[in-house]
């Protein structure tokens, strides 16, 4: 009977394992060298998220890098759309911590951590070919356009530091594989990487560096206009009702709102202050990426001065318009060809009207 029991706990092992012809990698884990050597072992290890069998990849990345080798199965990378083995965003090349901060709650994809919970989360993902995921949504998004790193970074397929030549006694040279350099001092958070941590996108320290890096440099600078008061909310779903009240409960917290504009057409709002420190301390705690309301998270920065004569709504109208679609301008014919603009043929987007030189005028005249 316990023969028995052990054949069954290993063959349902067997049965959860993946087969996979390729890895899932990043163009930076692949290496610079175009003709790879892979080394493939099914059911090689197991994952270090799910706990399943996989097949295992492994390679050199490079011919002065390291030998790299997968650490997810395939589901789990799909999952969240991360390499198998740095366990970066495919499209974007950042943490999945950056990736998610800049996802409402309701769109992030959260993986239960009990043994039964990931078992049967695994096995539906294995079932379903396609799974819908929300990370596509995030291609078009302004921030993560600005903080991508898309081209290759092959420094991070370097070989480890050698411990023998920290010590002193290492007597290889130029034919030791790792690397004759000192480590970064303890205290560097940098040296506290954990596979789990960056999967789920909590207390990541490469994630922590640059978010904080973005914050340094992509911070909402006031404008030298101190008569302006006003800051710019973009991005507002109209699915997820947003109204004057929410908007008034994330901002009031910051000092006296003289009026907020809704522009249900353009999907932003303006909110103005009636003082400029106000306005200030909501632009420093609120700017960018920060302001989360109903589960969608939207873009706070300064608006555009008001132009003379205007009232507040009339000027949030007017950059809305701005904000929300560019206006067509349509070429006019040159002077003299007798063509108003209502008459070009160009304005339909048909052929230009020839218009003759005054020298070919000329010699019009004289053939006639």
């Amino acid at each position: 009977m316990g023969e028995r029991g052990e054949q069954i706990v290993s063959g349902v092992n067997h049965i959860g394992a993946e087969e996979a012809t390729f890895p899932i990698v990043c163009e930076t884990c692949l290496g610079d060298n175009p003709y790879v050597r892979m080394q493939k072992e099914p059911m090689g290890d197991e994952c270090k998220i799910c706990e399943r069998p996989y097949t295992m990849f492994r390679w050199k990345a490079g011919s002065k890098g390291r030998y790299k080798q997968t650490v997810l199965c395939q589901n789990c990378a799909r999952m969240k759309n991360v390499c198998q083995v740095c366990i970066f965003d495919l499209d974007f090349g950042l943490p999945v911590q950056v990736r998610d901060k800049f996802l409402s709650e309701a769109e992030k994809l959260t993986l239960p951590e009990s043994t039964v919970g990931r078992d049967y989360q695994a096995l539906n993902n294995s079932q379903n070919a396609n799974p819908a995921l929300t990370y596509g949504k995030l291609k078009h998004h302004p921030m993560l356009q600005k903080l991508a790193r898309t081209a290759p970074y092959y420094e991070r397929n370097q070989a480890r530091i050698c411990s023998f030549f920290v010590k002193g006694t290492c007597n290889r040279g130029d034919e030791c594989p790792y690397r004759h350099e000192m480590p970064k001092p303890e205290g560097n958070d940098l040296n506290d990487q954990n596979i789990r941590d960056r999967y789920h996108g909590t207390d990541d320290p490469v994630a922590k560096k640059i978010l904080k890096q973005a914050a340094e440099k992509f911070q909402l600078e006031a404008p030298q206009d101190t008569s302006i008061t006003t800051l710019y909310i973009g991005g507002i779903d109209p699915n997820a009702q947003i109204g004057e009240s929410n908007i008034r409960a994330e901002f009031e917290e910051f000092g006296q709102i003289d009026s907020i504009v809704l522009v249900e057409k353009s999907n932003c709002a303006f909110v103005e202050f009636t003082s400029r420190q106000s306005a200030e301390k909501a632009a420093a705690e609120k700017g960018g990426s920060n302001l989360v309301i109903n589960g969608a998270r939207l873009r706070v920065s300064w608006a555009k001065p008001k132009s003379g004569g205007m009232s507040a709504s009339s000027s949030a109208l007017v950059q809305a318009a701005a904000e929300g679609s560019a206006i067509k301008q349509t070429a006019l014919a040159p002077a003299g060809s007798g063509v108003y603009p209502s008459m070009n043929p160009m304005v339909h987007g048909n052929a230009p009207i020839p218009v003759a030189t005054p020298e070919q005028r000329a010699r019009q005249d004289k053939k006639q």
